[in-house]
């Protein structure tokens, strides 16, 4: 019985036996395998990202601005003198010449008036000569005591009088011959007229209110816009330290965007700023002009005004994409330092340049900025810089052409 015992004992170690020498396998695979890969280098590589050399580079300032455009000149057309209108002279919308005649008024009243103060002058001329000469006569005979004293007193009193009645009657026919000239109604400037008011026929009067026509000179246009006194007082310091030069030899360039998205071909130009801040909206009201030689623009058509502010020479742009922003706004960049050591860099970067932001402060020349590859890369964490080609195309592009960067200050636009 005793060889029967051993023989089931063995039978049972079996199956343990042969699991312990199936995990020993095991083992001794996964350290092989473990030794393979040590000799072969760690599991993960250095990531690759992609970057942006920072090149300072020439920016144009600029802002657009909405607003309506505006006569250089309007005047509008009203009658001075009553009476019923005769005549229309003008067509509706075409161009007049200064001087004129858009109206004809019945003069025949006008007429009368004046030809009666020319009788009137012609008497008291002719009144004044008589009490002259008579003055005269009685001043040789007083002399020898031809005539009183008196008598001599009344005929130079007479002759001043007659003299005050000359200047009085010539100021009456001055009159009537002004009021004469009114019946003929004409443009006060030369520009373009609009739609009559009256037709033949119509009664106007010199205090009516409503105006016959209006004629605007269109040959230069107005726009007025607005921006914050807080964005004019960064732009004087900005000037002031030389970070900014004027785009103009006349001053800021203005360009003008359509109410269809095209862009004016006459570049305008920034007249003047108001020198007073509206207290209600804090906005400061620039008064901008443009040519209209052909006439396509109209008063009243609604416009957007990009303002070209100044030429930044030494601006530093990265793509937008490359900058992220906390919950309080503020901008970030990743950059890769000479030990190719990620870092976290806050910049400022409040104006759009195109697809770049502007930043003003936070990195300078030479600093590389992740441009790609971002999710890669964490503070700290070593990378392969890579520059990024659409960086060193578009920089090559820049170059080549020579045309600045225009920096878009939308955030800074008032309507």
């Amino acid at each position: 019985m005793p060889t029967l015992s051993i023989a089931v004992e063995r039978s049972r170690r079996a199956p343990a036996f042969t699991l312990l020498a199936a995990a020993v396998a095991a083992a001794a695979f996964m350290l092989s395998g473990c030794g393979e890969q040590a000799s072969h280098g760690p599991m993960q590589s250095v990531p690759e990202v992609g970057v942006e050399t920072i090149t300072p580079h020439t920016v144009v300032s600029s802002t657009e601005l909405s607003g309506r455009l505006s006569a250089i000149r309007v005047a509008e057309v009203r009658p001075q003198v009553e009476g019923i209108v005769r005549k229309r002279l003008f067509t509706e919308g075409s161009q007049v010449a200064a001087g004129a005649v858009l109206y004809q008024i019945d003069a025949s009243s006008y007429q009368a008036a004046y030809d009666q103060a020319v009788g009137t002058l012609a008497k008291a001329v002719a009144t004044a000569s008589a009490a002259q000469t008579k003055a005269a006569r009685y001043a040789e005979l007083s002399k020898i005591q031809g005539v009183s004293r008196q008598d001599y007193d009344d005929a130079v009193a007479a002759w001043d009088e007659a003299k005050a009645d000359v200047v009085a009657d010539r100021a009456a026919l001055k009159t009537a011959a002004i009021n004469l000239g009114y019946t003929k109604v004409v443009a006060p400037i030369a520009g373009r007229i609009g739609k009559s008011s009256v037709t033949e026929g119509a009664l106007v009067t010199a205090e009516q209110t409503t105006a016959l026509a209006t004629v605007q000179a269109t040959t230069e246009m107005y726009l007025d816009v607005t921006r914050s006194s807080a964005d004019w007082l960064r732009l004087q310091k900005e000037f002031a330290s030389g970070q900014l030069q004027q785009s103009g030899t006349d001053g800021a360039v203005v360009h003008l965007v359509m109410e269809d998205g095209s862009t004016y071909a006459q570049p305008g130009k920034l007249l003047f700023s108001d020198i007073t801040v509206d207290a209600t909206t804090g906005s400061v009201t620039l008064r901008c002009v443009f040519p209209n030689p052909d006439g396509v623009l109209l008063p009243g058509m609604f416009v957007r005004a990009r303002l070209e502010e100044g030429v930044n020479q030494q601006a530093i742009t990265v793509p937008q994409l490359a900058v992220s922003r906390a919950s309080d706004g503020s901008a970030s960049v990743l950059t890769v330092g000479a030990d190719n050591k990620v870092a976290k860099t806050a910049v400022t970067a409040d104006t759009a340049s195109g697809s770049d932001w502007l930043v003003t402060s936070g990195l300078k020349a030479g600093d590389r900025v992740i441009v790609a590859g971002s999710q890669n890369a964490r503070a700290g964490a070593v990378v392969k810089p890579v520059e990024s080609p659409a960086a060193a195309d578009a920089s090559g592009a820049s170059s080549a052409s020579g045309t600045p960067a225009t920096a878009d200050n939308t955030s800074a636009a008032h309507s």
